[in-house]
């Protein structure tokens, strides 16, 4: 029997998964991340398979009251949020945990003019760690395509990416790292992502040219691994909400970046938060 508890802290990971989206994405309108100069921009990430959904709090320079992005969960990666250059403080909680509560991980992000950043919670719990992500969004050049390898999956460790009959994306990428942006020509790709002794996936992806590109790799809910190729500039431009070009492994269109969610999903998901609440005063197990 599950306590109430239990389902809660379930369904606010669920929320909160909304709330981030919606939050961040709702922040304001992209600028060209070359041209700009008076904002950079950092978007927040879960990267850790055996880790429970955290509580994200993001505290601006001169500012008390940090902004908090509750229940996030494994495979959560929000859109990019601009913020003025300066240095900000980056805390996560076990979900649910007062903000009074010791942090469980910090970091700071220096931010700076046309910058861009991902701040992901990565590695397995025993040894989690915040890691500051440097994300070049520079346009690539004569047209190709630029795309890295964030690498989350714990059941291949070593994950070599390839392209059917063509290049090498990556090779012996380890466990919680991210490689290098590489510039390929765009077009349909099928990548084979194997690892030895860990699970193997093929990536069907369309790259564009003069895009951006992470693609990242996960462990799947039911076994084996799972990809998805998250577009995050176009020409120099950082990419608004819904970037995500394809999936793998049976999980297109459901996967890191079904971002911002509509108003409604969010209307419902309170809502029925509200009777839960409700129900609670009445009984004291679900």
């Amino acid at each position: 029997m599950h306590t109430f508890r239990t389902l809660t802290r379930r369904l606010l990971a669920g929320v909160g998964t909304l709330l981030l989206g919606a939050a961040l994405g709702a922040a304001g309108t992209p600028a060209p991340a070359g041209a700009a100069d008076t904002v950079g921009y950092v978007r927040l990430a879960h990267l850790s398979p055996d880790t429970p959904a955290v509580d994200v709090y993001l505290a601006a320079p001169g500012n008390a009251k940090p902004q908090v992005f509750p229940g996030v969960g494994y495979g959560v990666v929000s859109d990019y949020l601009e913020l003025a250059p300066g240095r900000y403080a980056v805390a996560m909680r076990e979900a649910g945990a007062p903000a009074s509560d010791p942090p469980v991980l910090t970091t700071e992000v220096a931010v700076t003019s046309g910058g861009a950043y991902t701040v992901a919670g990565v590695g397995r719990y025993a040894d989690l760690g915040l890691r500051v992500l440097n994300d070049d969004l520079s346009a690539p050049t004569d047209g190709r395509a630029k795309v890295r390898v964030v690498q989350a999956s714990v059941r291949t460790p070593v994950l070599d990416v390839a392209a059917a009959d063509g290049p090498m994306i990556a090779d012996g990428v380890q466990f919680a790292t991210t490689t290098e942006y590489q510039q390929v020509e765009p077009g349909n790709w099928r990548l084979r992502l194997t690892g030895a002794g860990g699970p193997s996936t093929d990536a069907e992806v369309r790259l564009t040219g003069g895009a951006v590109y992470s693609l990242l790799v996960l462990d799947a809910k039911r076994g084996g691994l799972t990809a998805e190729l998250r577009r995050d500039a176009q020409g120099g431009t950082v990419v608004p909400a819904g970037g995500v070009d394809t999936g793998a492994g049976g999980t297109a269109g459901g996967g890191l970046d079904a971002y911002p969610m509509i108003a409604g999903g969010l209307a419902t998901a309170a809502a029925v938060l509200a009777v839960l609440l409700w129900r609670r005063r009445r009984r004291t197990t679900w």
